[in-house]
Parts: C-alpha cells; structure tokens; sequence
C-alpha cells in the first residue's frame, strides 16, 4: 500500500522532524518527494494526483506531496534540505529557479537520491534529467496563435507570467518571440510578471490594460496568471474587449469561457504530467532506467520518453479547449 504525504513549509527544522516522522512509518517504500513551486496552486493538485495514480500502479511507493507556500527559491532549498535529512529516494521537482536550487540538490545527488525536474526545470548540473511537458516551441506558437486566431485584424498583445526566473514561462515567451513575425499585425507591447500570486498577477493585469488602451489580448502561460487576467478584464467591464488566453485548468477556466473573457486556452493534463514524473523517478531510482542521451525512459500509460543530448525530453502536446469541449474537461482537472 501506497502513503501520500502533505507537507508544507513552516521552518526547516519542524518540517525535516515531520519528513524523519513519515519515514519511521514508511521503511519498506521507495519514497519518491514531488516538490511543487508552491503549495495551493490547482495545477500542483492535479499533478499530485497524477503521482498518487502512478504510485498506486508501481506497488510500495510513497509520494511525498511538499513545496513552499510562496514562490521562491529560498522556500524550496529549505524543503530540499529536509528531504536531504530524511533521506529520501527521488526528488522529483518543478524549480521556481533553475540556478539557485541546483546547489542543495547537487547535495541531494551526492547523497545518492535520485534527482529530476519536471515542468519547470533546473540546470543540468543540479538534475539527471528534465522532463519537459510539450516542447517549447510548440508552446510558444501555440501561445501566440491563440491570440492570432482571435485577432483577424492584428493589434497589441502583451504577456504576463510567473516569476522572471522561471525557466519554462522564460523559454516558452522566447519561442513565441521568434514565431511572432509569423502572425502579421500581432504586436507584442509588454512582458510582465506577477510571480505566480493571484493578487500581483491581477493588478499586473489592471497596469496593462490602464498602459495599453488598445491592448487586444493578454497571453499568460501560468495557470495563476489566466486566471487572474481573466478577472481583472471582467471587472473592468472589458470582456470582447480584451481576450485573455494562455495556459489554464479547465476546472479554473470554464467561467472565463462561460463569460467570453477567454476565447480558448490550451493546457497539457498536469495529472498525466505528475504520473509521468514519478514514474521516470522510480524507473531510475530503482535502476531499471538510467539517465543518459539516448536513453528511453518508460512511462506507464503515457508510454516512454527518450532523452536528448540534454537529458531533457518532452511528455505530450498541449490541447486546446474553448467553448465547444470545456464541459467535457472542467469536472476532471
């Protein structure tokens, strides 16, 4: 039987004492932690969820559910050292910086844990492999022709995302920069961030559309991010005015569609991704994989992955949803 713990970040100390505590009642489980940018973001449940499948499948496998309550660098290492503490099997993360967690889980390595990063990764020195959940530039254009579609006419589009330092959103706004002279008359008239937090990305929102009176969409590739836009444009009365799209839950944008305020949105299944990440930690914690370019990686369901010369690889396609098919998918996920 499979345990799933919840933890969040208090102090270091009382957080490794609870992480020690789990692992006395969990000696014969290959402890696998999915360590989230921050706990209470619905995209995390979801992928949690998709671990719990995971887990469930493999037998003797125990999913560690933890993250910081905000969205910093400082709140993960402190997370990662007390999986260090405990000594845990697999380090499965989505980093809210790629650099500045690379240290404690280069230590997380040393200490023979398995490390990888999933969604948002970390650079190549501080992980095995990354699991990407599309490949970037299928996410860029797809972010920007979400807009484009809408925009017969062209006209100004601006992008809030996560942190500054996120190493996905960063990646996926480059790839959509270089598509751009793809879609004439789109222009791109300013990249904001509001840190993954519902209120800053709100008023982050409100400051574009204030700066930009012609502004014709909003593109945020952050699940907090579209949902935020999707409330600021509604309240300020400028629903058909200014679409908002981007990255979304169905569960979280089905009123956003309901009410116009967004076209389509496109999203992978974070379920299908957080199942896939903990599968690939328990295939090269357990040695039935290793992590090296070339090397296929199995999936379970999902099937397998192959690395590049990065050890990167890439999960799935991202699915667009719009008003014809968000009422198959909001009660899912």
């Amino acid at each position: 039987m499979k345990r799933r713990t919840f933890t969040s970040l208090v102090a270091g100390m009382s957080l490794a004492a609870s992480l020690m505590g789990t692992s006395a009642m969990a000696q014969d489980n290959l402890r696998i932690a999915l360590v989230v940018k921050a706990l209470g973001i619905g995209f995390f449940e979801a992928a949690a969820e998709g671990a719990e499948e995971a887990a469930a499948e493999l037998g003797n496998v125990e999913v560690i559910y933890t993250g910081p309550t905000d969205t910093t660098a400082e709140g993960q290492i402190e997370v990662i050292n007390a999986l260090i503490a405990q000594g845990v099997d697999a380090i499965a993360i989505s980093a809210n910086d790629p650099d500045a967690v690379s240290p404690a889980l280069q230590r997380a390595m040393q200490r023979g844990i398995t490390v990888i990063s999933w969604d948002s990764g970390v650079n190549e020195e501080g992980r095995q492999m990354h699991l990407n959940p599309s490949s970037t530039p299928l996410i860029g254009n797809t972010i920007i022709k979400l807009a484009a579609d809408h925009m017969p006419d062209g006209g100004q589009v601006a992008i809030l995302s996560a942190s500054a330092t996120a190493t996905n959103q960063n990646a996926w706004i480059a790839a959509a920069e270089e598509v751009m002279p793809n879609y004439p008359g789109i222009e791109l008239v300013a990249t904001v961030y509001g840190d993954d937090l519902s209120d800053k990305s709100y008023r982050a929102a409100q400051v574009l559309m204030a700066s930009y009176p012609d502004l014709k969409a909003i593109i945020a590739p952050t699940t907090v991010g579209i949902l935020a836009s999707c409330q600021a444009v509604s309240d300020a009365g400028k629903i058909g005015q200014v679409n908002v799209t981007g990255l979304g839950l169905p569960s979280e944008m089905a009123g956003c569609v309901e009410s116009g305020a967004t076209k389509s949105f496109a999203i992978w299944n974070p379920i299908d991704l957080g199942y896939s990440a903990t599968m690939i930690a328990h295939a090269l914690a357990s040695g039935a994989a290793t992590a090296e370019p070339g090397s296929e990686i199995p999936t379970g369901r999902m099937g397998s992955v192959t690395l590049d010369d990065t050890n990167s690889a890439a999960m799935s396609d991202p699915f667009t949803y719009d008003a014809s098919n968000i009422d198959q998918f909001k009660d899912i996920f």
